[in-house]
């Protein structure tokens, strides 16, 4: 076998290996760093900084590498907030790829990106590679890998196998996001109610109230970052400056998951009368609104099938659920069969309670 050959079945061990992890009960953690694992070597990549996701924004929450100085973070999250660079994870998603190379997307001219030239010139890397993780719908989490610049840019065929390799990722991060056990969120903290925090012109942290502090251990990225906070808490507050400036953002909050299974939704506003450029973060535990949709695509039900999942959590029957959607009953009861396959119940009755308690309700 040539060495063509070679490199061709090495990219579909690792392949292999990655659609593997989504049936393996992994945290997003474990999936990244078993994921690096299986493609370092076939991608050929110096370096790897992973990120999950909010799902329904696909706004970067947390950040995971063991390769990269993360010594001035603040910066990495001001650029990815509000640099107009070219392959952006939120460009590649809308263009309809799931990897680009910066080298592809700037036609060979890198140097006319912001954060080639701030970020990755500086740390010693000549390309980047990103790549986003989607399934059914949503965007549970991306990656940027590097390589060295003395190797060159990445070739086509190691954009094909990310792109490959993305799409089982975004599966694997997806079963991440179910609740334990099927649905069994461990409550026996409770929650104090909101937590509130305020950051300064940089994103450090300036003050906090409420259950705060038990709240930004819980949500603590993996890594540890120069912000001393969640990244999570950081794309918040860029977020409410860019709205403050009449910009465009994808939404005006960020939901975050913690690792007893319970979603937090953050808001930001800037703080009123502040000339230091404070905003003040609030945290608290979502609600049906925002959770339910993220557990529904999570255990990877299709977009009719969410609408009619939440249409029986709101007391609609089948004649009800045709009627609402145009559906033909037959149709509904398909769909229904779906549903309690995907979610692992047999009833409508079971359905809602393991929704309701992945809910947090």
């Amino acid at each position: 076998m040539g060495s063509r050959g070679v490199r061709a079945a090495a990219a579909q061990q690792a392949i292999e290996g990655v659609r593997e992890l989504a049936g393996a009960g992994l945290t997003a953690e474990a999936v990244f760093r078993q994921a690096d694992e299986l493609l370092r070597e076939v991608l050929e990549y110096d370096a790897v900084c992973w990120h999950t996701a909010d799902p329904a924004t696909g706004l970067v929450n947390s950040v995971l590498s063991d390769d990269l100085s993360l010594d001035s973070f603040e910066d990495a999250v001001r650029l990815e907030v509000w640099a107009d660079d070219p392959a952006t994870f939120p460009k590649i998603r809308r263009s309809g790829v799931r990897a680009e190379a910066l080298s592809r997307a700037t036609e060979g001219r890198p140097e006319r990106a912001v954060r080639y030239r701030e970020q990755i010139v500086p740390a010693g890397f000549g390309d980047e590679l990103r790549a986003v993780f989607d399934a059914h719908g949503g965007m549970w989490g991306c990656a940027a890998f590097m390589r060295a610049a003395d190797r060159g840019h990445f070739l086509g065929r190691q954009r094909e196998l990310a792109d490959t390799a993305a799409r089982h990722l975004g599966n694997a991060l997806r079963s991440c996001h179910l609740p334990p056990d099927g649905g069994a969120v461990d409550r026996t903290g409770g929650d104090a109610g909101p937590a509130v925090v305020v950051l300064g012109a940089s994103n450090r942290l300036v003050g906090v109230s409420g259950p705060a502090e038990d709240l930004l251990a819980r949500l603590a990225d993996p890594s540890r970052t120069s912000l001393g906070l969640p990244t999570a808490f950081a794309m918040a507050a860029e977020q409410a400056r860019r709205t403050a400036c009449g910009l465009p953002v994808p939404q005006s909050k960020i939901r975050v998951q913690a690792d007893d299974g319970r979603w937090y939704v953050l808001h930001a506003s800037p703080l009123q009368g502040s000339a230091a450029g404070e905003v003040t973060v609030v945290a608290a535990a979502a609600g049906p609104a925002d959770a339910m949709p993220l557990y529904l695509s999570a255990y990877g039900l299709t977009a009719r099938e969410q609408e009619v999942a939440l249409l029986l959590v709101r007391g609609c029957d089948t004649r009800d659920v045709s009627r609402l959607l145009a559906m033909k009953p037959y149709t509904v009861q398909d769909h229904l069969k779906s549903v309690f396959a995907k979610a692992g119940v047999a009833s409508r009755r079971e359905l809602i309670a393991r929704i309701m308690l992945g809910g947090g309700h």
